[in-house]
């Protein structure tokens, strides 16, 4: 391995390719075939990726896949996709009577469009919002998506959700340190979080939007930090 070649590789991933997508990438140019990622990014989502370059450096990889990671996400509210986010099959939702005794009238809300108001959909306040949220904060038991590479006898979830068969997943502990709203102009949230490892944002929208009983999905997804690395680090390399 040529001692310029850094062993650890902060990218910027950009949307659309998976991230074994950018491993290959960085085996191409530099001649190395040892390479590995330290936490997958769903094709759909862009951020912070770190690269393990070389022998020793991939022997840390579940060091990094530890550490706590950072994420702003625009969650789309007012509807459910099938994979969570934006590249699923969108179905708006039905607002529930619950749901319609916290909510203000659409066109008391800024960014409401007329749209949602021909559809009978009333912007939930953004204080209703802040409470929902807040309740994530800590231990709770997250369900992955079934549009997920979680193991099901040898087989990854989403593999049999591809074939229309519901994968027996199973809840995994996790911790969300920080929770915050960053903007909001209904139906659009933009919330930025710390999460602790193996935590899914797409299910965590999704548990959102089932406490909101609006129903919600990911729109936008940016990974801004893992662990100590940021994507404000000089030595991020854009993709």
């Amino acid at each position: 391995m040529h001692t310029d070649i850094p062993k650890i590789m902060l990218i910027n991933k950009p949307r659309g390719p998976t991230s074994h997508d950018i491993v290959n990438i960085i085996r191409r140019t530099t001649g190395v075939r040892r390479v590995g990622h330290a936490g997958t990014l769903d094709p759909f989502a862009e951020g912070l990726l770190i690269i393990l370059v070389g022998r020793e450096s991939t022997k840390q990889q579940q060091q990094f896949l530890g550490m706590d990671k950072e994420y702003e996400a625009v969650i789309h509210l007012g509807a459910t996709s099938t994979t969570e986010d934006v590249t699923g099959i969108i179905t708006p939702t039905e607002v529930s009577n619950f749901a319609l005794s916290s909510r203000t009238k659409a066109g008391e809300v800024k960014g409401s469009t007329q749209n949602n108001r021909q559809r009978g959909f009333l912007a939930i306040a953004r204080n209703d919002i802040k409470k929902i949220i807040s309740s994530f904060i800590g231990n709770y038991d997250q369900m992955p998506p079934a549009f997920s590479a979680k193991k099901i006898n040898g087989k990854k979830a989403y593999e049999l959700a591809r074939k229309g068969i519901a994968p027996a997943l199973q809840p995994k502990r996790v911790t969300i340190h920080s929770l915050e709203i960053l903007d909001y102009h209904w139906p659009l949230l933009t919330i930025r979080c710390t999460v602790s490892s193996g935590t899914y944002i797409r299910a965590l929208a999704r548990d959102i939007g089932e406490k909101l009983e609006c129903g919600a999905y990911v729109k936008k997804l940016t990974r801004t930090s893992i662990g100590p690395y940021s994507l404000q680090d000089k030595e991020v390399i854009n993709l």
